[in-house]
Protein backbone atom coordinates (compact mmCIF):
# COMPACT_ATOMS: atom_id res chain seq x y z
CA UNK A 1 0.00 0.00 0.00
CA UNK A 2 1.74 3.13 -1.23
CA UNK A 3 -0.54 5.92 0.01
CA UNK A 4 -0.57 5.48 3.76
CA UNK A 5 -2.67 8.62 4.17
CA UNK A 6 -5.64 6.79 2.65
CA UNK A 7 -5.31 4.20 5.42
CA UNK A 8 -4.81 6.78 8.16
CA UNK A 9 -7.80 8.84 7.02
CA UNK A 10 -10.06 5.77 6.83
CA UNK A 11 -8.99 4.54 10.26
CA UNK A 12 -9.62 8.02 11.68
CA UNK A 13 -13.06 7.91 10.11
CA UNK A 14 -13.84 4.49 11.60
CA UNK A 15 -12.10 4.80 14.96
CA UNK A 16 -11.38 8.44 15.79
CA UNK A 17 -11.03 7.72 19.51
CA UNK A 18 -9.44 4.28 19.36
CA UNK A 19 -8.15 3.03 22.68
CA UNK A 20 -7.31 -0.16 24.52
CA UNK A 21 -10.39 -2.31 25.16
CA UNK A 22 -8.86 -4.04 28.18
CA UNK A 23 -10.40 -2.56 31.33
CA UNK A 24 -8.08 -1.41 34.11
CA UNK A 25 -7.90 1.10 36.95
CA UNK A 26 -4.32 0.59 38.12
CA UNK A 27 -1.09 0.25 36.17
CA UNK A 28 -0.51 -3.36 37.23
CA UNK A 29 -4.05 -4.29 36.19
CA UNK A 30 -3.23 -3.39 32.58
CA UNK A 31 0.00 -5.39 32.66
CA UNK A 32 -1.72 -8.48 34.09
CA UNK A 33 -4.70 -8.16 31.72
CA UNK A 34 -2.39 -7.92 28.71
CA UNK A 35 -0.55 -11.07 29.76
CA UNK A 36 -3.89 -12.85 30.21
CA UNK A 37 -5.12 -11.67 26.79
CA UNK A 38 -2.71 -13.92 24.88
CA UNK A 39 -4.80 -16.18 22.60
CA UNK A 40 -7.96 -14.78 24.18
CA UNK A 41 -10.46 -11.99 23.53
CA UNK A 42 -10.36 -8.75 25.49
CA UNK A 43 -14.04 -9.19 26.30
CA UNK A 44 -13.44 -12.49 28.06
CA UNK A 45 -10.35 -11.15 29.83
CA UNK A 46 -12.38 -8.21 31.16
CA UNK A 47 -14.93 -10.62 32.63
CA UNK A 48 -12.21 -12.57 34.42
CA UNK A 49 -10.11 -9.65 35.65
CA UNK A 50 -13.22 -8.17 37.25
CA UNK A 51 -13.41 -11.29 39.40
CA UNK A 52 -9.64 -11.43 39.92
CA UNK A 53 -9.36 -7.87 41.23
CA UNK A 54 -12.35 -8.30 43.52
CA UNK A 55 -10.28 -10.92 45.36
CA UNK A 56 -6.72 -9.62 44.99
CA UNK A 57 -4.62 -6.53 44.68
CA UNK A 58 -0.99 -6.68 43.56
CA UNK A 59 0.25 -7.40 47.09
CA UNK A 60 -2.18 -10.21 47.86
CA UNK A 61 -1.70 -11.65 44.36
CA UNK A 62 2.02 -11.89 45.09
CA UNK A 63 1.17 -14.13 48.06
CA UNK A 64 -1.67 -16.04 46.38
CA UNK A 65 -1.88 -19.78 46.04
CA UNK A 66 -1.39 -20.43 42.32
CA UNK A 67 -4.11 -23.09 42.27
CA UNK A 68 -6.61 -20.51 43.55
CA UNK A 69 -5.61 -18.14 40.77
CA UNK A 70 -5.89 -20.97 38.24
CA UNK A 71 -9.53 -21.53 39.21
CA UNK A 72 -10.37 -17.88 38.55
CA UNK A 73 -8.63 -17.59 35.20
CA UNK A 74 -9.46 -21.12 33.97
CA UNK A 75 -11.93 -19.84 31.27
CA UNK A 76 -9.09 -17.98 29.53
CA UNK A 77 -7.19 -21.05 28.39
CA UNK A 78 -3.52 -21.84 29.17
CA UNK A 79 -4.59 -21.01 32.72
CA UNK A 80 -1.84 -23.02 34.44
CA UNK A 81 0.90 -21.13 32.65
CA UNK A 82 -0.85 -17.77 32.94
CA UNK A 83 -1.52 -18.20 36.66
CA UNK A 84 2.18 -18.87 37.22
CA UNK A 85 3.10 -15.83 35.12
CA UNK A 86 0.85 -13.34 36.88
CA UNK A 87 1.73 -14.47 40.40
CA UNK A 88 5.43 -14.23 39.54
CA UNK A 89 4.90 -10.80 37.97
CA UNK A 90 3.12 -9.64 41.13
CA UNK A 91 6.00 -10.94 43.28
CA UNK A 92 8.59 -9.16 41.15
CA UNK A 93 6.70 -5.86 41.08
CA UNK A 94 6.15 -5.90 44.84
CA UNK A 95 9.80 -6.76 45.51
CA UNK A 96 11.35 -4.37 43.00
CA UNK A 97 8.92 -1.43 42.66
CA UNK A 98 6.53 -1.60 45.63
CA UNK A 99 3.82 -2.97 43.33
CA UNK A 100 4.11 -0.30 40.62
CA UNK A 101 4.81 -0.83 36.93
CA UNK A 102 8.01 0.97 35.86
CA UNK A 103 8.61 2.77 32.58
CA UNK A 104 11.45 0.37 31.81
CA UNK A 105 11.32 -1.85 28.73
CA UNK A 106 14.27 -4.02 29.74
CA UNK A 107 12.77 -4.73 33.15
CA UNK A 108 9.28 -5.39 31.82
CA UNK A 109 10.54 -7.81 29.17
CA UNK A 110 12.40 -9.69 31.90
CA UNK A 111 9.08 -10.58 33.56
CA UNK A 112 7.63 -14.04 32.84
CA UNK A 113 5.01 -14.01 30.09
CA UNK A 114 5.89 -10.47 29.00
CA UNK A 115 7.17 -10.20 25.43
CA UNK A 116 7.65 -7.22 23.18
CA UNK A 117 3.97 -6.99 22.21
CA UNK A 118 2.80 -6.90 25.83
CA UNK A 119 5.53 -4.44 26.72
CA UNK A 120 4.53 -2.15 23.84
CA UNK A 121 0.88 -2.17 24.98
CA UNK A 122 1.87 -1.28 28.54
CA UNK A 123 4.42 1.42 27.70
CA UNK A 124 2.12 3.02 25.13
CA UNK A 125 -0.96 3.12 27.34
CA UNK A 126 0.63 3.91 30.70
CA UNK A 127 3.52 6.16 29.71
CA UNK A 128 2.63 7.47 26.23
CA UNK A 129 5.73 5.83 24.77
CA UNK A 130 5.31 5.70 20.96
CA UNK A 131 4.92 2.01 20.13
CA UNK A 132 3.15 -0.39 17.78
CA UNK A 133 2.16 -3.66 19.39
CA UNK A 134 1.76 -6.31 16.71
CA UNK A 135 -0.91 -8.79 17.74
CA UNK A 136 -2.74 -11.22 15.47
CA UNK A 137 -5.09 -8.47 14.19
CA UNK A 138 -2.34 -5.97 13.40
CA UNK A 139 -0.30 -8.68 11.70
CA UNK A 140 -3.24 -9.86 9.56
CA UNK A 141 -4.25 -6.36 8.44
CA UNK A 142 -0.66 -5.37 7.71
CA UNK A 143 -0.12 -8.38 5.46
CA UNK A 144 -3.46 -8.05 3.67
CA UNK A 145 -2.72 -4.41 2.87
CA UNK A 146 0.83 -5.20 1.68
CA UNK A 147 2.40 -3.23 4.51
CA UNK A 148 4.39 -6.40 5.19
CA UNK A 149 5.10 -9.68 3.43
CA UNK A 150 3.23 -12.90 4.15
CA UNK A 151 6.21 -14.62 5.79
CA UNK A 152 7.39 -11.65 7.87
CA UNK A 153 7.70 -12.29 11.59
CA UNK A 154 5.82 -10.05 14.01
CA UNK A 155 9.12 -8.29 14.79
CA UNK A 156 9.65 -7.53 11.10
CA UNK A 157 6.03 -6.35 10.74
CA UNK A 158 6.55 -3.98 13.68
CA UNK A 159 9.75 -2.55 12.16
CA UNK A 160 8.08 -2.03 8.79
CA UNK A 161 5.10 -0.24 10.33
CA UNK A 162 7.40 1.97 12.38
CA UNK A 163 9.29 2.87 9.22
CA UNK A 164 6.18 3.60 7.13
CA UNK A 165 4.23 5.70 9.65
CA UNK A 166 5.13 8.87 11.58
CA UNK A 167 6.24 8.19 15.16
CA UNK A 168 3.53 10.41 16.62
CA UNK A 169 0.92 8.17 14.96
CA UNK A 170 2.21 4.83 16.25
CA UNK A 171 0.23 4.37 19.45
CA UNK A 172 -3.12 5.48 18.03
CA UNK A 173 -2.49 3.52 14.84
CA UNK A 174 -1.88 0.38 16.88
CA UNK A 175 -5.30 0.65 18.53
CA UNK A 176 -6.98 1.49 15.23
CA UNK A 177 -5.45 -1.52 13.47
CA UNK A 178 -6.48 -3.79 16.34
CA UNK A 179 -10.07 -2.58 16.17
CA UNK A 180 -10.11 -2.72 12.36
CA UNK A 181 -8.87 -6.30 12.43
CA UNK A 182 -11.20 -7.27 15.25
CA UNK A 183 -14.42 -5.84 13.82
CA UNK A 184 -13.94 -5.25 10.08
CA UNK A 185 -10.97 -7.09 8.59
CA UNK A 186 -11.69 -10.29 10.49
CA UNK A 187 -9.79 -13.53 9.92
CA UNK A 188 -12.99 -15.25 8.77
CA UNK A 189 -15.75 -13.48 6.84
CA UNK A 190 -14.24 -9.98 6.82
CA UNK A 191 -16.54 -7.07 5.94
CA UNK A 192 -15.06 -6.35 2.52
CA UNK A 193 -18.02 -4.90 0.65
CA UNK A 194 -18.13 -1.49 2.28
CA UNK A 195 -14.40 -1.28 2.99
CA UNK A 196 -12.61 1.70 1.46
CA UNK A 197 -9.32 -0.20 1.46
CA UNK A 198 -10.40 -3.21 -0.58
CA UNK A 199 -8.63 -2.00 -3.73
CA UNK A 200 -5.34 -2.30 -1.80
CA UNK A 201 -6.20 -5.63 -0.17
CA UNK A 202 -4.61 -8.94 -1.17
CA UNK A 203 -7.40 -10.90 0.52
CA UNK A 204 -10.14 -9.11 -1.45
CA UNK A 205 -8.31 -9.53 -4.74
Amino acid sequence: MKDINVLLDYLDELYPDARCELLYHKDYELLIATVLSAQCTDKRVNMITKILWEKYDIFSLAKANISDVEEIIRPLGSFTKKAYYIVCIAQRLVKDYDGCVPNDRVYLESLPGVGRKTCNVVLSNLFDVPAIAVDTHVERVSKRLSLAFKNDSVQVVEKKLMKKFPKEKWSKLHHQLVLFGRYQCKAINPSCDGCKLKEFCKYYK
